[in-house]
């Protein structure tokens, strides 16, 4: 598999009063002339510029693991967890808030240092353009993170080189989204145009798809402009025309993709599925390029000298039962169980094979070399399944590491694509037209195990037909397929921000977990929305920010 293997680059900044102090060449950084000199040198920039989205304050663990972990979806599995974002008690001096602050931040500089910079190779035109647009999208894409996470934040669009160009004062969110909007659509124009053979790299339908989700989030709460929905439903459509991407409707046959405990074995259909493979392949070292537009690419085991690892299915995975790690299983210390509301969302049948694939109803033991399933009766109930969405003991890479993977981390699905053209489609004409109500059916016959998904399946169908009568019921369901179909894939909680509905369903999900009998830590689940309030729709502005930034004097609401 062709990936972006991250080569960290070395930003200088240019500092005028510790030179004319020290009155010597500085000797430890690396200057113009020795990386931005031919085309390999700034292809190396431009993967220190996307190196920011595979650390650990990102997609590597902790925007999923820890900041955005307890949705209605979900939440951090350790009772002694009392405080943390995990469950909604924290303060401005959060490490993790900081730590992503800073790191969308390094993503901008190495952006902005590129793009001033880039037309100092001699190089083709045209690989010229795409690395300018691929820099371009991606400073945009920090800067979303940015707005939809911390609101009101500043803008830096050039280099900083000095230590006054760090302090900048704030921003209003809406002057940040349309800095969002110009760096995508103007990379819209600039990156490559066809899809590359790696899903790490930024073409033109992942734009397209990007802004999408972008125009989405502006169309809902806090901003409320409505009339995004229609540039959502444009850019969405966009994607889908250009015939590059589609759903993964094929799967390995092989027994060995089936050794899973299934809830339902009677159904011929559930054995391996092609949703299944998506996220066996993410694992595999397996290029979809269809399915998958974007995605975080890992790699290494701590023997081979790479250092780009990630967490899914070692820190959110099925848990082990014991302390046993075994090389060519490796580990996972179960951190994320489901809420009964995205269980009983499923068919209560099991006909919706994605339920049975993402809630594991077991744990896993080590005997001698042999992974072992263990039946687990607190693992019968919706509050006890693990989020087993991305399994270890279908990483290829040999020996696995104990606590983390090379498991790929998806950013943009066809799914998605489809299912927020059939949201901002349903917005936009005031009832869903008949291709959103087919974007939808397909979702949800490849969920039910159809490799056919342009054939109509009543049942699946039947559920689709029964909420398109009208717009607020065919919205209401949406919310609950992006649920079924997206789950732990880390747009829940926007997700739940801009329909202005998260307070509300982490209290509603917290007081359900208290009627329930479950055990202690399962009733922990409900911490997170019994603490919950209206100042979480944002993270705090860090606190070594506010105490450095003399122009930024106050934090955001509630902090």
């Amino acid at each position: 598999m062709k990936k972006i293997y991250i080569i960290l680059v070395l930003l200088s900044f240019i500092t005028s009063s510790c030179e004319d102090y020290l009155n010597t060449k500085p000797i430890d950084k690396i200057g113009l002339e020795q990386y931005y000199t031919d085309e390999a040198g700034l292809t190396s920039v431009l993967y220190g510029v996307y190196d920011p989205l595979g650390s650990g304050s990102l997609y590597g663990n902790k925007l999923w693991l820890v900041l955005e972990a307890c949705t209605d979806e979900g939440y951090y599995a350790r009772s002694a967890q009392t405080t943390g974002p995990q469950v909604y008690v924290y303060d401005a001096s959060d490490a993790d808030v900081s730590n992503l602050w800073t790191a969308l931040y390094v993503g901008i500089e190495r952006a902005n240092d590129l793009i001033a910079n880039i037309n100092v190779p001699k190089m083709d035109e045209t690989i010229r353009q795409q690395i300018l647009g691929e820099a371009l999208f991606l400073r945009g894409y920090y800067y979303f993170l940015l707005v939809s996470r911390f609101g009101d934040v500043p803008i830096r669009l050039s280099p900083t080189t000095s230590p006054n160009g760090v302090r900048l004062a704030k921003s209003p969110a809406a002057d940040v989204y349309a800095q969002v909007l110009r760096d995508m659509k103007d990379a819209e124009g600039k990156v490559r145009q066809a899809k590359w053979d790696n899903s790490a790299r930024i073409s033109k339908t992942v734009v397209q798809g990007i802004l999408a989700r972008v125009y989405l989030q502006m169309a809902g709460y806090p901003l409320m402009d409505v009339a995004k929905y229609a540039d959502a439903l444009a850019y969405s459509k966009k994607v889908i025309d250009s015939g590059e991407r589609d759903l993964n409707v094929s799967y390995n046959t092989d027994p060995f993709f089936n050794s899973f405990n299934e809830t339902v074995p009677s159904i011929p259909a559930n054995s391996n599925n092609a949703y299944r493979q998506i996220f066996i392949d993410a694992g595999q070292e397996t290029n979809d390029t269809k399915e998958i537009l974007w995605e975080i690419e890992f790699k290494g085991n701590q023997t081979d000298g790479y250092s780009e690892r990630g967490g899914l299915g070692a820190q959110n995975g099925i848990t082990f039962t014991n302390v046993a790690y075994t090389p060519t299983v490796g580990y996972s210390y179960g951190f994320h169980k489901c809420t009964g509301r995205l269980f009983n969302k499923y068919d209560a049948s099991g006909l919706d094979l994605r339920r049975d694939w993402i809630l594991a109803n077991y744990s896993l033991n080590v005997v001698g070399t042999a992974v072992v399933r263990v039946a687990n009766t607190a693992k019968t109930q919706p509050y006890g399944r693990d989020c087993a969405k991305w399994k270890r003991e279908y990483e290829k890479i040999i020996p696995k590491a104990k606590n983390d993977s090379e498991i790929d981390f998806p950013l943009l699905r066809y799914a998605d694509v489809l299912l927020m053209y059939a949201e901002a489609d349903n917005q936009v004409n005031g009832s869903p037209s008949s291709l959103a109500i087919e974007c939808v059916n397909k979702v949800r016959r490849r969920a039910y195990g159809r490799t056919n998904v342009s054939l109509p399946y009543p049942t699946s169908d039947a559920a689709t037909t029964a909420a398109a009568t009208s717009k607020a019921s065919f919205q209401l369901f949406i919310e609950d397929e992006r649920m079924r179909e997206l789950c732990f894939e880390d747009v829940r909680k926007m997700d739940l921000i801009r329909w202005n509905k998260f307070i509300s369903t982490m209290k509603s999900v917290s007081s359900e977990i208290r009627t329930q009998t479950l055990s202690p830590s399962q009733q922990y689940g409900a911490l997170g929305g019994e603490s919950v309030g209206t100042k979480h729709l944002l993270f705090p502005i860090p606190s070594v920010e506010t105490t450095s930034n003399p122009l930024i004097t106050e934090n955001n609401p509630g902090w």
